[in-house]
């Protein structure tokens, strides 16, 4: 049996024929390196978009399940073309639906997770020596039988859970950048490309900001194991990108492995909250049930010792039905104020070097000080420290950090 392979290309690595005919070149290497080959495609760059755009058209309130067949649809389309385009080279390819893998998931449409991939329909594709071209993104619940999708940048939890279900060697994740870096080169020019990330580190950094890799991707592929390789469709000889893997396989544990920054937070702070057991609970209950994402807490007791002021985080984009939420529940918490800013940024240091290692805080700490940046908000885990700043200090505090741990040195 032929080593199996996963490759996943991006909107952009399929935006046009001249691109997808690019990525027909890369899948047709890898057979002749030896691979049995399955392909995960997204949508044309922008018809994703267009899809939604056309289903809010009809209204903000739909029906899920129609949402999800409509726009589905784009990576049926790429992933057809690009069949066709595999054929035209002489090279055995067919097409897959999320359905006709299957990809069987839950029902919850717009957001669903998957459960299963049965590896029969895929197997008897490589035995009959095809390349399977994947529709990523979707899938089907099989109580019902209709089209399912996975969220924004689901194709990448496709090509990770397909990978899983199929036992392939690894996953190429093909994207616009050629790897993972040690924060956003349009800040740092000389940012520096990571070729080996831990699953840890690589969570923190999908969760804390960073693009390359959607986060449930990485979760699936910490769980089970699958080596995520990432690359760059648009270089001829895309290198060797940066594998995402165990970290028993990095010889050399950075201290810091990166400097990460989100601009998508609001601040939330409720002054003067009764001081009394179960309060948190009555806060942050409410905003659970409401799918509100909290991330960072801070509590202090206020100057009467009988009050307590409340600081936390949520998505920018969920801030509004944060604060409806909070309102609602104003005479059960009886706080005197409610403040919200959502000109904050969220700056984190990441390394699973700290666990070993004291001191990476204070001098994260000591080196915004110098430059003057006051830290509102600091909340920690055993591999990464973050702190909520003024969002007009963002890039500073990214250069400032990415000197101060030296990361544009190997």
């Amino acid at each position: 049996m032929k080593p199996r392979l996963v490759m996943k290309f991006g909107g952009t690595s399929v935006a046009d024929l001249d691109r997808i005919r690019n990525v027909a070149k890369k899948v047709i290497r890898e057979i002749e390196n030896g691979f049995d080959v399955a392909v995960v495609v997204s949508a044309m760059s922008g018809v994703t978009n267009k899809l939604v755009g056309e289903v809010e058209s009809f209204g903000k309130i739909y029906d899920a399940q129609e949402y999800d067949a409509a726009v589905s649809t784009g990576e049926r389309v790429t992933a057809g073309l690009l069949a066709l385009c595999l054929q035209e080279q002489k090279i055995k390819a067919r097409s897959f639906s999320g359905a006709q893998v299957p990809v069987i998931t839950d029902g919850a449409h717009g957001k669903a997770r998957i459960e299963d991939i049965p590896e029969t329909n895929l197997k008897a594709c490589f035995e009959s020596g095809s390349v399977a071209v994947i529709a990523g993104f979707q899938g089907v619940n099989k109580e019902t039988g209709r089209e399912t999708t996975l969220g924004r940048g689901g194709s990448d939890t496709s090509a990770v859970a397909i990978a899983a279900a199929i036992g392939a060697v690894r996953c190429d994740i093909y994207t616009d950048v050629d790897g993972v870096y040690t924060t956003d080169p349009r800040i740092v020019e000389n940012a520096r490309k990571i070729d080996r990330i831990s699953y840890e580190e690589m969570l923190e950094y999908a969760s804390l900001g960073a693009k390359v890799l959607q986060t449930r991707s990485v979760e699936l592929a910490m769980a089970h194991s699958v080596r995520v390789r990432v690359l760059s469709s648009l270089l001829q000889e895309p290198g060797e990108g940066t594998l995402v893997c165990n970290e028993e396989e990095i010889m050399e544990k950075q201290l810091v492995t990166g400097v990460a920054y989100s601009k998508d937070e609001a601040k939330i702070t409720l002054l003067h909250v009764a001081d009394t057991p179960g309060v948190a609970s009555d806060i942050f209950g409410p905003l659970a049930d409401a799918s509100v994402n909290v991330d960072m807490i801070v509590q202090n007791v206020s100057e009467d010792g009988a009050s307590t002021h409340m600081t936390f985080t949520v998505p920018k984009t969920d801030a509004e039905r944060a604060l409806s939420v909070i309102e609602a529940s104003k005479e059960r918490l009886r706080y005197q104020r409610l403040l919200t800013d959502t000109k904050v940024a969220k700056v984190s240091v990441i390394g699973v070097g700290m666990r070993s290692h004291a001191g990476v805080a204070a001098k994260m700490f000591k080196a915004l000080a110098e430059k003057g940046i006051n830290i509102q908000v600091i909340s920690t885990s055993e591999i990464k420290v973050s702190v909520l700043i003024a969002a007009e200090y963002t890039e500073l505090a990214v250069r400032v950090l990415h000197e101060a741990f030296d990361l544009a040195t190997a």
